[in-house]
């Protein structure tokens, strides 16, 4: 007997299989680089459209992957990480689309295609990637839901077909209401862990942000990117513009064109310090950058828990920030920072390399000479010079081997970053100890939510130089020269762009004030959020075993449900079924409900002895349903199930 062929893959079902995987793709896409993410994209519409008629050449999908696979490896680099993983990921679902060609191809892609979500949400986990993610997984359910049709449209099966858009949206929303307590268990009792699950915690990728190293150019895409840094909320008194200095990585080391921080200040006790009369009292929600660095408001008074404050008041993380993480901190400008200088610190604060900047050393030795001890006039004197003839940009061209000589006496424009070195390096050279602070400045409020916004553009570099008595002293010559790039807010330019139109909503803010409540809601919620939680539940403190016995008995409890209402939907599925178990429930009402073993007119000629005014109907409606129901006869299956459904028995009055 010859066996019988493989249900024919439609166009329809094709189609649909093809905009889930590209619908899919799309939200791992946008966590990639743009220009990787654009040619995978590309890749991907020509696979679909060469393969749509016909097979592509085994040799083209061949050579396509081999290209794929060099353009991942190029542009990521050759460690392996998640954005390496997740960028291999995306080459092979853009390749897939060319093996799709029969119902089981189709059911493969969509498989693999709902991959694509999860593993975004690796790379970001914020509510447009849980929006993407929920259209690729109900575009997926569509698609498992129109091959099932073409199925059955093959097998001659049309009663379960035909089914409209409305009615199959109704269905995957009923499964995702079953799947709810679930998942629901899952978030709110799952044991939280301090690190990732997956077994690849190192990013192939560096994020944006601040690093222990300040070179030349290094900080344009810093400062181009607009995205958040971190939001603050503070309580109490806000910090003026002046005094809105976001301090992270201390940078002591120059080698006449780099500056770098040692790595091991972080393990030094923190200097002391003499706080002002001013504090500050503030709540900083940072975002992932996969560093330990963390920024606070110059100066920290104490390391919050978790975290540790080095020499130079440096805050550190004692974990990578792989996620969301809040910090609540104090702050307040000192009067004293480190007023004693070990000997071992000032030649570190001191230190230049030899053979560079041979201008900058000779101005410094005559100011030296000119103002004898003043270390106040030096400073004073390098401001003025600054503000009296230099000026603010952001393109410059990359400097040579003397870059500070060239800086201030060739071309007397730059960023902070330039300012920032050349100015230390002129301090030094003159003997007064000095050290480059990196970190961020301003920021602007969000009228929605009352909080802080500083983006990666706002990161800034300044100066501290040691005085006596007082210690280290914040100057920032950018300041000198650009006070707007450090003390006008983006709120206030916004406002006298708009021409006094201010008072309109900013999409943008409205749109981050949305992040900022799923990060608090979703992101937000770690282990001391679960465990206030369960406190307000009236539950003991749990931890380890406990909580996981409390999440496997309701996620059990959770399972039973599932299994429960899908058993009772495979057996109801069948309008003509559900139809005639609502009568039967009727019937219940009276003490004649069906057992389970009763076959259908059985059943009937029992209601028939019972209330004999009704035995003909329901004799006559119960062979038209073993008809059509168990020997596949051909009726009008609509007029039956309306018939049902009018059906109702009749009071005692009409059975007299």
């Amino acid at each position: 007997m010859a066996e019988s062929s493989p249900p024919t893959l439609s166009a329809r079902s094709r189609l649909w299989a093809m905009l889930t995987n590209a619908l899919c793709l799309l939200c791992l896409l946008l966590q990639l680089p743009p220009l990787l993410a654009m040619g995978i994209g590309i890749a991907t519409l020509l696979v679909m459209m060469l393969s749509w008629r016909q097979r592509m050449p085994a040799l083209l999908r061949v050579l396509l992957a081999l290209a794929m696979l060099a353009a991942v490896f190029m542009l990521m680099g050759r460690h392996f990480g998640r954005d390496t993983g997740c960028a291999l990921l995306a080459a092979m679902l853009a390749i897939k689309p060319a093996e799709t060609h029969s119902l089981r191809d189709a059911r493969s892609l969509v498989g693999f295609s709902l991959f694509a979500p999860f593993a975004a949400f690796l790379l970001d986990q914020g509510p447009l990637s849980m929006a993407l993610g929920l259209l690729g997984t109900v575009a997926g359910l569509l698609t498992l839901a129109q091959l099932a049709d073409n199925e059955a449209d093959a097998a001659n099966k049309p009663q379960l077909t035909n089914l409209s858009m409305r009615q199959r949206l109704l269905a995957i929303g009923r499964l995702v209401l079953i799947g709810l307590p679930l998942m629901l268990s899952a978030f709110w009792f799952f044991p939280r862990f301090a690190s990732p699950l997956w077994g690849v915690p190192e990013r192939a990728l560096a994020r944006l942000g601040l690093s222990d190293e300040m070179s030349p150019g290094g900080w344009l895409d810093l400062m181009s990117d607009d995205s958040p840094a971190l939001r603050v909320q503070f309580f109490g008194a806000v910090p003026a513009p002046a005094q809105r200095y976001w301090r992270g990585p201390v940078l002591w080391d120059f080698d006449g064109r780099s500056w770098t921080r040692p790595r091991w200040t972080q393990a030094l006790p923190a200097a002391a310090t003499s706080p002002g009369s001013v504090h500050w009292d503030y709540q900083i929600e940072m975002e992932p950058t996969e560093r330990r660095q963390l920024v606070a408001l110059d100066l920290p008074d104490a390391a919050p828990a978790g975290s540790t404050l080095g020499r130079d008041h440096g805050l550190y993380a004692a974990q990578p920030l792989t996620s969301l993480t809040r910090w609540r901190m104090q702050s307040s400008p000192p009067r004293t920072f480190e007023p004693e200088l070990p000997p071992s610190w000032r030649r570190r604060a001191l230190a230049l390399p030899d053979g560079f900047n041979p201008r900058t050393h000779a101005l410094a030795r005559q100011w030296r000479a000119e103002l004898g001890d003043d270390d106040d006039a030096i400073v004073k004197r390098a401001l003025e010079m600054i503000t009296g003839s230099f000026a603010y940009t952001l393109t410059t061209p990359l400097p040579g081997r003397h870059a500070v000589d060239e800086f201030l006496f060739d071309q007397k424009q730059g960023y902070c970053e330039h300012f920032s070195s050349a100015f230390v390096v002129l301090m030094r050279a003159a003997g007064i100890p000095a050290r480059v602070v990196t970190g961020y400045a301003g920021g602007y409020r969000n009228p929605f939510g009352d909080y802080w916004i500083v983006r990666q553009q706002d990161a800034h570099a300044w100066a501290e130089v040691w005085l006596p008595q007082r210690g280290w002293v914040r100057v920032d010559p950018t300041a000198a020269v650009a006070p707007e790039r450090i003390y006008d807010t983006l709120d206030d330019r916004a406002d006298v762009a708009a021409g006094g139109l201010g008072g309109i909503p900013r999409m943008g803010d409205v749109g981050d004030w949305l992040r900022r409540g799923w990060n608090d809601l979703v992101l937000g919620f770690d282990a001391s959020r679960q465990q206030r939680m369960l406190t307000g539940l009236g539950l003991p403190r749990l931890h380890g075993r406990s909580l996981a016995l409390l999440f496997a008995v309701l996620a059990l409890a959770a399972l039973g449900g599932m299994a429960f209402w899908l058993a009772r939907g495979e057996r109801e599925r069948d309008p003509l079924l559900r139809a005639w178990h609502r009568m039967n429930a009727r019937y219940a009402r009276l003490g004649l409900a069906r057992e389970p073993h009763e076959p259908a007119l059985a059943w009937a000629e029992r209601i028939g002895k019972a209330r004999p005014a009704e035995a003909k109907l329901v004799a006559l409606l119960s062979q038209r349903f073993s008809e059509l129901r168990y020997a596949a006869e051909v009726g009008d299956r609509s007029a039956l199930i309306a018939d049902l459904h009018r059906h109702r028995p009749r009071n005692h009055g009409e059975q007299s």
